[in-house]
């Protein structure tokens, strides 16, 4: 009998539904995308209806062919890619290529959809076919439309006004101008100082510290004290006062556990948690979702990972409440099962939250079977499902005032009197989030007179708002609603590696190039990256997904505006965007005014009269330090250039200090002040040359093949000579993080193997 054949996306989860369906069934991959737009103008036609030109994929089109060899042999054809607006467009886009071969112009494949790869939802899902969800389709159809038309309209016009290689996206540019519109804010930023005075007291062995909340009869705000000699005044009245509690207000308190997890929910927990970034996050759950051999054969050990829905089918929240009053314990169960609500006004309720297709498979269980990220992530969501139906945590609060003479100290705490749902999972928080409330008090009563231990007083300053993580960055671009769940990973990879943004401490900063583009955008195309703009056109696609409008009017709506702008900027100088006049005037000539320039390597400045004067100076340099190096330049003792046999001399550029030929420009050799550090480790590409240590333009280290240009392998941590044993790459890397030490890493993202040599510094 001929086969059936179904189709999914990726070969992982062909496996594993093959073991599901037997071999009546022939299930092949597509490998993602088949088809995308044909990568030049006029692949989108705006006079048209906005008729769009595809191309087979190249990478895949072998694939391809191998599933229209097997269309022609099969008596029924399912697709069964992804349960999304994309996953629904990989679909039509098959039907399309089969339609267009020969014997297979009257074909009707079934779409199928299932939100877990476990046999139960696959077979159920076989047997309730439907037909394609157009609305999907269009609402992809558009995205696509409008990510192009933005991208190929608006990147040219950063080449010719700023410089080529950049790129302008519908929602990457929105992204960009949160990240610098915080730094904009850190710039301006003014400290303030305050002071605050505090008591150091104990009872028993048990010691505790209390804060001046009132002085004088007078409640005390966050900047009565303003300086030192004011909270000096404090301190001397309080001097010899005796400390009595004066008031103790004892109440419960109680925690309810969050809801399971969403996308962006649990792409910010991981960076948080498990300090992942959101891209090394969704590949971790894809590998889940698609299917892992945990010794019974392949199965999906989480639900679909791109969801914006908190629901949990009955099912799964049977399941839940079994395992918990078996497993846990009866008083860890509520009376009824827990349901939460989306905030998100356009969320797919058809979907389910994030959750392990069995709470059964406990991590501990499938531990052996996983890699390292893969475990953490799935006993992270597995905690979070878990508790999201276990009962309500209690403590114990409480709050002390303590009057001493005419000052009121306050000291609060709080006791954990059952852990509830805390027993399998702690929410994760933000570094700059800080609890002062769970500290234990020892058992404080009404006349207690305590012992003053210390009196003093504490000196704070203001801080400026702290720069996006990932993690903040995903919960901003969510609040704004620019972007969905699914494409929050690929907004900061873009931003990442078009260098708009560097990373320092696990935050974005923008680079001058992010700097400058952002002015660009929002200077003269204010409109598409204003947050609210970007929210209503992604509320369109949702209703052009649920089929409340038509996905041509809106497009036409939109390419009407912006085409119209794009047309009007053309004639901007790009002195205008790149260029800013500075009162100083230039030093070197005395005639010209100063300007910030910017060039191939970001911002400098430089004389206005150029070519006439040639002064140049870092923008972050004085005008005293760069007089310095107009001075005689150094002499490099004992050395002549190599290639003209002049004198060597020190020179100090852009990036700092070198070493150059002194009959520059007619001899340009230049060379590091400090020769680059050997590792001692062979190229792993080319074989011919061996890793030093170099400075990256943003002073980080890394380490590449020093035969470059002709091979650019580069490796960020420290490279040693060891083979992988999973991958057998001849090179691993150390990496050190504060969550999990020191370890050796495969360099090959693909392999992610990793091992610790030592554990992280205990906290102190």
């Amino acid at each position: 009998m001929t086969k059936k054949l179904l189709i999914v996306e990726s070969v992982t989860k062909a496996k594993s539904m093959q073991k599901y369906l037997g071999s009546d069934f022939q299930v092949l991959a597509s490998y993602g995308h088949v088809r995308d737009l044909v990568p030049k103008n006029g692949a989108v036609d705006p006079d048209n209806d906005f008729a769009m030109k595809y191309q087979i994929v190249a990478k895949n089109s072998k694939h391809v062919d191998a599933i229209v060899a097997a269309a022609k042999e099969a008596e029924n054809i399912y697709l069964a890619t992804d349960p999304d607006r994309e996953g629904e467009a990989i679909s039509w886009h098959l039907w399309e290529i089969l339609k267009s071969k020969r014997g297979l112009k009257n074909i009707h494949p079934q779409r199928i959809v299932f939100h877990e790869v476990t046999k139960k939802a696959v077979q159920e899902a076989i047997q309730n076919p439907r037909e394609l969800d157009f609305n999907l389709v269009d609402a992809q159809q558009a995205r696509r439309a409008l990510d192009y038309l933005v991208g190929f309209n608006l990147s040219p016009l950063l080449w010719k006004k700023i410089r080529r290689g950049l790129s302008a996206g519908r929602v990457q540019s929105p992204a960009l101008r949160l990240i610098c519109e915080r730094e904009n804010e850190i710039r301006a930023f003014e400290s303030q100082e305050y002071w605050s005075v505090h008591m150091d007291s104990h009872k028993g062995r048990q010691k505790f510290s209390a804060k001046l909340t009132h002085w004088l009869g007078n409640k005390l705000e966050q900047f009565s004290l303003p300086d030192k000699a004011s909270q000096a005044e404090i301190l001397k009245g309080l001097e010899g006062e005796k400390a009595v509690v004066a008031d103790v207000v004892k109440k419960k308190a109680t925690r309810k556990p969050v809801a399971p997890y969403t996308t962006s929910t649990m792409q910010q927990d991981a960076v948080r948690k498990l300090g992942m970034t959101t891209d090394r996050t969704m590949r971790t759950a894809q590998q889940l979702f698609e299917g892992i051999d945990v010794g019974q054969g392949a199965v999906g050990l989480i639900t679909y990972m791109r969801t914006d829905s908190v629901s949990l089918s009955e099912d799964a929240i049977t399941e839940l409440r079994h395992y918990i009053e078996n497993k846990i314990g009866a008083d860890f169960l509520p009376k009824e099962a827990r349901a939460y609500k989306t905030k998100s006004k356009n969320a797919q309720e058809a979907h389910e939250a994030i959750r392990p297709t069995s709470v059964y498979r406990t991590p501990e269980s499938v531990k052996p079977f996983l890699s390292n990220d893969q475990f953490k992530l799935y006993q992270m969501i597995w905690q979070r499902t878990v508790a999201c139906q276990m009962v309500d945590a209690k403590f114990d609060a409480t709050t002390v005032d303590i009057h001493v003479g005419q000052g009121v100290f306050r000291v609060t705490g709080q006791v954990l009197a059952f852990a509830g749902f805390l027993n399998v999972y702690q929410e994760g928080q933000d570094e700059d989030d800080e609890d002062e409330n769970n500290k234990k008090l020892p058992d404080l009563k009404l006349g207690d007179e305590v012992p003053v231990d210390k009196l003093y007083g504490e000196q704070h300053f203001t801080q400026p708002p702290p720069r996006f993580n990932e993690a903040t960055l995903v919960k901003a671009l969510e609040d704004f609603g620019i972007g969905r769940p699914s494409t929050y990973a690929s907004i900061i990879k873009t931003l990442k590696d078009r260098e708009y943004v560097t990373v320092d401490q696990r935050r974005f900063m923008p680079t001058d190039t992010g700097d400058i583009v952002n002015k660009f955008l929002t200077e003269h195309f204010e409109q598409y990256v204003d947050y609210d703009f970007t929210a209503k056109l992604e509320d369109s696609l949702d209703e052009i997904a649920s089929g409340k409008r038509k996905w041509i009017p809106v497009m036409d709506k939109f390419w009407k505006g912006f085409h119209k702008q794009v047309v009007e900027k053309e004639g901007i100088e790009r002195a205008k965007i790149t260029t800013e006049e500075l009162e100083e005037i230039c030093p070197k000539c005395g005639n010209h005014k100063l300007q910030i320039k910017f060039g191939k390597r970001g911002r400098f400045i430089a004389c206005s009269g150029y070519p006439d004067c040639d002064y140049t100076r870092n923008v972050n340099e004085t005008a005293e330090d760069a007089a310095k190096e107009l001075d005689e330049p150094t002499i490099v003792e004992g050395r002549e250039c190599p290639k003209c046999s002049g004198q060597l001399v020190y020179k100090k550029g852009r990036y700092g200090k070198f070493i150059g030929c002194a009959n520059y420009p007619k001899c340009k050799h230049i060379e590091p002040l400090e020769k680059p550090k050997e590792t001692g480790v062979a190229c792993p590409k080319c074989g011919k040359g061996q890793l030093i240590e170099r400075k990256s333009r943003y002073g980080k280290l890394f380490y590449s093949c020093n035969t470059y240009p002709d091979c650019d392998y580069a490796v960020w941590n420290p490279p040693i000579a060891e083979t992988c044993p999973k991958c057998q790459w001849p090179v691993l890397t150390i990496k050190i993080t504060k969550r999990r030490g020191t370890e050796k890493v495969c360099p090959q993202k693909e392999c992610g193997w990793s091992e610790q040599i030592e554990p992280p510094a205990p906290k102190e």
